[in-house]
Parts: C-alpha cells; sequence; structure tokens
C-alpha cells in the first residue's frame, strides 16, 4: 500500500505559518497596542501609567518632595515686559480699539505676575540646595513638568545641580515639558488620577503659586485630602496672598459655615521664597516638638504674630 502523496509544498506551508504569525491573536499582549487601548484593559493601563514612574523613583531613591503648583501662563519678567510694550504698540495704532485695550490690560498685569516666575525659580534653588535636617529631610521638587511656574520651579532645582523632577500629562493640545526636568526624572502620564497620586505621594509641603482652573483643582483637592485626613499632614503654602485671597474667599466659606474655622488653619501665605521655606520648616519645628498630636497646632500664617 502507497502513502497518499502530500500535495502541499514547503512555500504553502510557509505562506499559512506566515499568517498565522501575521494575525493579531498571535501578537504577544504587552507588545499589542490595539488590544492595550481597549476600553476593557484601562485597568491595566492604570497600573503601567503608576508603576513606570513609582519604579524610577524607587531606583532613584526619591523619597520626598515638594510639589510645586501655578499657572502654565506665567512668565519671565523680561518675556512679560517685550509683551507689554509690543501690546501698548498695537494700541496706539487704535487706542478706542477694546480688542487691543483689553490685550494691553492682561499684558501689563502678566507683567505684574512675572515676579512669581523669579519666586519659584529662587524657591526651585532653595529646596536643591537644602541639606536634611532634624525635622526636614532631603527634598526634591516636583511638577506637572509644564511651563509658566512648573519650569520656574524646576529651572532653580536645575541650576543647584539637584534633581528636578516633572510630571507631564498627555493634553489634546501637547504640552511638552519644560527644558529644566532632570532627563531620567521627565514622565509623561495619561492619567489626571495618576498624576495627582505621583505629585503627592511623596510631598512633604505642597505650594501654590497663583493659577486658574488646573491650580484650584489641585489646591482644593490637596484641602479636602488634609481635611478628611486621607493624607497625612503637611504644610500648604499660598504664594500671593492678595491674589489668592480675592481667588478664594475662605472667610466666606467659614461665614456661611461651609467649612470650619479650623480648616483655614490648613494653609498659609508667603510673598518670597524665603517666607515659602521658612512657613514650610517653621510648620515642621512646630510639628515635630508637639510629637505630632493627632490635632496639630493651626498652620501660622507667614509674618502673622498672634
Amino acid at each position: 500500500m502507497t502513502e497518499p502523496e502530500d500535495d502541499e509544498s514547503d512555500a504553502d506551508i510557509r505562506e499559512r505559518v506566515q499568517r498565522l504569525i501575521d494575525s493579531p491573536s498571535y501578537e504577544q499582549a504587552d507588545r499589542d497596542e490595539a488590544f492595550l487601548l481597549r476600553p476593557e484593559m484601562c485597568g491595566v493601563r492604570l497600573q503601567l501609567d503608576f508603576w513606570k514612574t513609582e519604579e524610577i523613583l524607587r531606583r532613584r531613591a526619591i523619597e520626598h518632595t515638594i510639589v510645586v503648583y501655578g499657572s502654565t501662563r506665567v512668565v519671565e519678567p523680561h518675556t512679560a515686559q517685550a509683551r507689554l510694550t509690543k501690546a501698548n504698540r498695537i494700541l496706539a495704532t487704535d487706542p478706542g480699539n477694546r480688542q487691543y485695550a483689553c490685550a494691553a490690560d492682561h499684558a501689563k498685569r502678566a507683567l505684574d505676575k512675572s515676579r512669581f516666575y523669579e519666586i519659584a525659580r529662587e524657591f526651585g534653588r532653595i529646596v536643591g540646595s537644602g541639606r536634611a535636617g532634624d525635622t526636614l529631610p532631603h527634598l526634591a521638587v516636583v511638577t506637572g513638568g509644564g511651563p509658566g511656574i512648573m519650569e520656574a520651579a524646576n529651572r532653580g532645582a536645575y541650576e543647584s545641580g539637584a534633581p528636578s523632577i516633572g510630571l507631564n500629562i498627555s493634553l489634546p493640545r501637547e504640552q511638552l515639558p519644560n527644558p529644566y526636568i532632570s532627563p531620567d526624572l521627565c514622565f509623561k502620564l495619561h492619567y489626571f488620577a495618576i498624576r495627582k497620586l505621583h505629585l503627592l505621594e511623596r510631598a512633604k509641603a505642597a505650594v501654590f503659586f497663583p493659577g486658574g482652573y488646573g491650580t484650584c483643582d489641585e489646591l482644593f483637592e490637596v484641602l479636602t485630602l488634609l481635611q478628611t485626613r486621607k493624607i497625612a499632614p503637611l504644610p500648604v503654602v499660598l504664594v500671593g496672598e492678595r491674589y489668592w485671597r480675592r481667588a478664594v474667599d475662605f472667610d466666606f466659606l467659614v461665614d456661611e459655615g461651609m467649612i470650619a474655622a479650623a480648616d483655614v488653619h490648613l494653609l498659609a501665605y508667603a510673598e518670597t521664597a524665603e517666607e515659602i521655606w521658612r512657613a514650610i520648616s517653621t510648620w515642621y519645628d512646630v510639628h515635630t516638638a508637639s510629637h505630632n498630636d493627632a490635632e496639630a497646632p493651626p498652620f501660622q500664617i507667614a509674618g502673622d504674630q498672634t
């Protein structure tokens, strides 16, 4: 009895195997972008978003940070001055033009706020140059990684030779990282929730410069977490008392019974880089002296002698 002939050639077999290899089901799961981007894989992507940053921070022995928040629209004084000069020149061509007048007014306000860029930059230098003490460990500056106040704080840390961390976020309008982040500490996250977690996870203090929706979102989240004791106590410093008292009327919230009077003491105000650092250091001196009592003493406002 003779064996049946095999009608398939080697070329046919190779072609069939190649089709199998090219099949989407054959793609290794951790390399299959289409699979990973499916809605059902959101949980996996959340873990990846968290763990890549976490693993690198651990490897770099980044244990304690000061997180700096603030507007992307605050620029260096010389840039702000150039923009005001240009806006005034355009306004001079048509003084009655409301659009030109509004642009000149905004440029003038931007020049006034540009001082916060230098304050944030100097504060970054102070943090980066600081040494561990009895009440405060060695600290690294962490920001959202973008321009404006974030750039300034990262820049100060960079200029001091210290680690400078940036946690960028993917946005519809792509935001490039500022150039003063340490190359191996520059991250890009997809989920705001994971970014928020990393900003606060190692934070020993939170410093808020003037900002808009994003900055206010972070401020109220930090205050809520402190108020509900979901995170360990830490100092919160608002830079620019005049700005913040107009932007958020905390006394009104107390008067209306929406927050307790004690909740106002979750934060302090400062006007200079030195005042920010002094407020943070004083907070830790007081809390260390009180042996971390459950009921921490009120956070004294910078310059308040009462």
